[in-house]
Formats: C-alpha cells, sequence, structure tokens
C-alpha cells in the first residue's frame, strides 16, 4: 500500500497563492490516480480535483475550475495541487487520496478512494 504526506499549507491573504505537495511512499505513484478534496468546519469532504495515472486526465470541482491546477511527477513520486485567486472560502483542510483501481474515466467522490494522507491545513484571511 501508499503512504501519503501532504505539505504547503499555511496562511495566505485572499487573492494570493499556496502550491500543496503530497508525496508518495511505499508503492509507485504511477499506480494510482491521485485526487485532491478538502473539508471545512462543519462540513463535508468536497472534492477539489483528479489527475489519472500519467496526467492525461484531470477534472477539477466547480469551485476551483479555472484557480487550481493539479499536476504530477510519477519520477518523484508527488503530486501538486497550485492553488491562486485563493478566497476566503477555499479555507479548509485539504487531503491528498489516492484510487488504485483502474477506471477509464477518473473518480471524483472520497468512498472511491483508498488510500488518504492526515491533511494539511489552508486558512485564507480576507
Amino acid at each position: 500500500q501508499v503512504q501519503l504526506v501532504e505539505s504547503g499549507g499555511g496562511l495566505v491573504q485572499a487573492g494570493g497563492s499556496l502550491r500543496l505537495s503530497c508525496a508518495a511512499s511505499g508503492r509507485a505513484l504511477s499506480n494510482y490516480a491521485m485526487g485532491w478534496f478538502r473539508q471545512a468546519p462543519g462540513k463535508e469532504r468536497e472534492f477539489v480535483a483528479v489527475i489519472s495515472r500519467f496526467g492525461g486526465r484531470t477534472e477539477y470541482g466547480d469551485s476551483v475550475k479555472g484557480r487550481f491546477t493539479i499536476s504530477r511527477d510519477n519520477a518523484k513520486n508527488t503530486v501538486y495541487l497550485q492553488m491562486n485567486s485563493l478566497r476566503p472560502e477555499d479555507t479548509a483542510v485539504y487531503y491528498c487520496a489516492a484510487d488504485e483501481t483502474y477506471t477509464i474515466v477518473v473518480r471524483t467522490r472520497p468512498h472511491e478512494y483508498d488510500y488518504w494522507g492526515q491533511g494539511t491545513q489552508v486558512t485564507v484571511s480576507s
């Protein structure tokens, strides 16, 4: 199985940028489609972005389209989430997750993912 560790969170002003990283160990990252999710206090876990095993397909949640970009470097066993034009409503704990099921389409629901990191806090001040 794979272990995931997120980093790069922090406090940023509205309009600013952050880049999150998710480092994988234990198994090659290319075995997994990788997703980012977020969860704010009192809310359900929300899909943010997903990237297929070799980066050919990506998909984004409606609230982050045009502002966030997911990418991956399988040689470094790392997935990234570049977040631009941040808003206070982006404040949440951000999780990366690995989907080991081979599918033609990328998947966006939390229960479809097999492995999760511990999360990293992103706080956007107004």
